[in-house]
Parts: structure tokens; C-alpha cells; sequence
């Protein structure tokens, strides 16, 4: 079977192509964005400053259900066999953090990595915590980001981390605090490029303003679009890039008062002749050139059917229906309603 290619994306664009703009790809290869800084806060032209950028596949492969959060870990050769096929249909962006299992998925990626290590492109995180007491809290401190990053490397085996995260906002610690130490770890090149993820439009501002952000994330899909409203402008304005999580919405539209919108789905996603799945996320690939979407999975077939999107294309009729759908979604994206602290760290 033919795969689409999966192309580059440089993430952090000035004027982000979307929808129709989106290249055509060829079968064998994920063709490249990049992830780079953009402009600083308040700069008018490209920071002459600025990293040259972090080439990305325009799909990336997000590691976390292979560990966590899903039942039981995915058995080990299942897992490398999807991160390996990944590398083969060209995704090599690889999303992972130290508090997947915790710790054990930064483990897996970097023994499925060993030997080829150069051919994958590495993001991780820090600044989640669980105690002993299975309790959780945001820490954002010097100390705990130096000894975070330096614990990350040697469980991933590798010398340098390409992208890493603040995952969440430390409440107690200012941001520009944390990103002095993040900018600490790039001069001593433990880290290329940093982003943050889930963070307030004044903490994107604040951090880029320490050391420029090559990526920040976020929950973006057909179903979850609040980060239209003020965090997609920033990254615009800033330059920043946008990687996409959960693009497939977390099996959002699960439960009786969606499932009229699900069939409606499933009518467009058949007059394309694609899965819903692939047009869900085709969506989002559609955004932008600055947006790199990061779904997970544990199978293969899942993996192969994701990289397919890359082939749907999308008209100005058809990103219409969708968002016209889309606006019909009922519920929160986090059941226990927290969306606005856990989505922003801080309010």
C-alpha cells in the first residue's frame, strides 16, 4: 500500500498557508516543516538572534498512550514496532515527557531510537510532578528544570534534547525564571530549541521574551478550538510555532449528546473517501504551515491510517461544513471542568 508523503513544515511562519495552499505530497516520504522562532516580543522583523529553526515531519508521532494514561502499557515490541514505522513513513517528530508512566516513556523512545538517533528529531517536557502520594503539582524552579532535563538525557540516551517543554506553568515560580534556566541549558547545548505548552498568552509573551519559543502546545482539533481566540494570535504574532495535540479530539464525540454530530462526520469524511479519523485530522493540518499535529497511537495500522490525511484535500466548501460542525459539539474538554487552570497553568 502507498503511503502520502509526510512533508517538512517550518513552524513559526510570518504568513502561515492554510487549507487550499496545502502542498501536494508524493508517496514515500513525510516532506519537512520547521519550528523556529519568529519574531521576539516586540521586534518587527525576524530576530536576527534567532535560532536558524528545527526542521519537522508536518506529522508527528505523540509517544504518550505507548506508556500511560491508557491501561496497561503497550508491550514493548508493539510499541517499537509503531515508533520504528513511524520513522519509515517519515515521521520522525517524536513527542514524549518525563511524566508519561512516569519517566518509563522517555525509556521506551530512547531504546527505540538507539542506533538512530540522528534520523528522529526528540521532544520532551518537564514541570510536572508526582509526589509519593500520587498527589501532582507544577514545578517550575531552576533546581527542578536543571535536574529534569539532565535526568531526561540519560534516560533517552542522547547528548541533546531537540525541543523541550515547560509542560505546565509553575504558579509559584515566574516564568521568566523557569526560561532563564531553559536558556541556561541551550548555552551549554543540553537543549536546541525550547517551547512551552498549555500557557496563558502573558506566559508565551514572558517566556519568549527570556529565550524565543520554537513551539508551543496545545490542545487544537475539530472539537477543541477556545485556543483560537487568544493563543493562536500570539504564536502568529510572535512567530511561534504550534504544535497540535490530541487533533483527534480524545474520542470527544463518544457519549449520546454527539452522536448525531458523529454520523454527520462520517456522511463528509465518506463523500471524501477518507476515514473520519483522516478528516478529523486533515482539519487540522489544514490550519496552517505553522502547525504540526502530534496524534498518538499504539497500533500500526492506526499510524498508517493517520499519515493518510496528509493526502485528503480539503476545499473552501469543505472546511465550511466542518466548521460548521464543529460548533456543534457539546461538553468541556476536560470532564472535571478545569480546562481554564490545567489549559493555562495559571488564570
Amino acid at each position: 500500500m502507498a503511503f502520502p508523503a509526510v512533508p517538512k513544515r517550518t513552524l513559526g511562519k510570518q504568513n502561515p498557508t492554510c487549507s487550499s495552499d496545502k502542498p501536494k505530497v508524493a508517496a514515500g516520504l513525510v516532506a519537512p516543516r520547521v519550528l523556529f522562532t519568529g519574531r521576539t516580543a516586540g521586534a518587527s522583523q525576524l530576530s536576527a538572534s534567532s535560532p536558524r529553526g528545527l526542521e519537522v515531519s508536518a506529522l508527528g508521532l505523540g509517544c504518550m498512550g505507548l506508556s500511560a494514561f491508557y491501561g496497561a502499557p503497550t508491550e514493548e515490541g508493539a510499541a517499537l514496532a509503531v515508533i520504528h514505522r513511524a520513522l519509515e513513513l517519515g515521521v520522525t517528530l517524536l513527542d514524549t515527557s518525563d511524566v508519561y508512566g512516569p519517566f518509563t516513556n522517555e525509556e521506551l523512545v530512547g531504546r527505540a531510537i538507539k542506533g538512530r538517533r540522528d534520523q528522529y528529531t526528540i521532544a520532551t517536557k518537564c514541570g510536572i510532578v508526582f509526589g509519593k502520594d500520587g498527589s501532582r503539582y507544577f514545578d517550575g524552579s531552576r533546581a527542578y528544570v536543571r535536574a529534569a532535563c539532565e535526568a531526561s538525557l540519560k534516560r533517552l540516551g542522547i547528548d541533546t534534547i531537540d525541543l523541550y517543554y515547560l509542560h505546565r506553568v509553575d504558579p509559584n515560580t515566574p516564568v521568566a525564571e523557569t526560561f532563564a534556566e531553559m536558556k541556561a541549558l541551550q548555552a551549554e547545548g543540553k537543549v536546541r530549541h525550547v517551547g512551552i505548552s498549555e500557557a496563558s498568552p502573558d506566559d508565551i509573551r514572558a517566556a519568549h521574551a527570556v529565550t524565543p519559543l520554537s513551539a508551543v502546545q496545545l490542545e487544537w482539533s475539530l472539537w477543541s478550538r477556545d485556543v483560537e481566540d487568544d493563543i493562536i494570535p500570539v504564536c502568529r504574532e510572535l512567530g511561534i510555532g504550534i504544535v497540535a495535540y490530541s487533533p483527534l479530539g480524545r474520542g470527544f464525540l463518544t457519549g449520546a449528546p454527539n452522536m448525531a454530530l458523529v454520523e454527520k462526520i462520517k456522511g463528509v469524511a465518506a463523500a471524501k473517501g477518507c476515514t473520519p479519523a483522516q478528516l478529523a485530522l486533515a482539519w487540522v493540518i489544514s490550519r496552517g504551515s505553522d502547525v504540526v499535529p502530534i496524534p498518538g497511537t499504539t497500533k500500526v495500522a492506526r499510524l498508517e491510517e493517520n499519515v493518510g490525511a496528509l493526502a485528503v484535500e480539503l476545499t473552501s466548501a469543505d472546511l465550511a461544513a466542518l466548521d460548521g460542525l464543529g460548533a456543534e459539539v457539546q461538553g468541556d474538554r476536560y470532564p472535571d471542568m478545569k480546562s481554564m487552570t490545567y489549559h493555562y497553568g495559571r488564570k
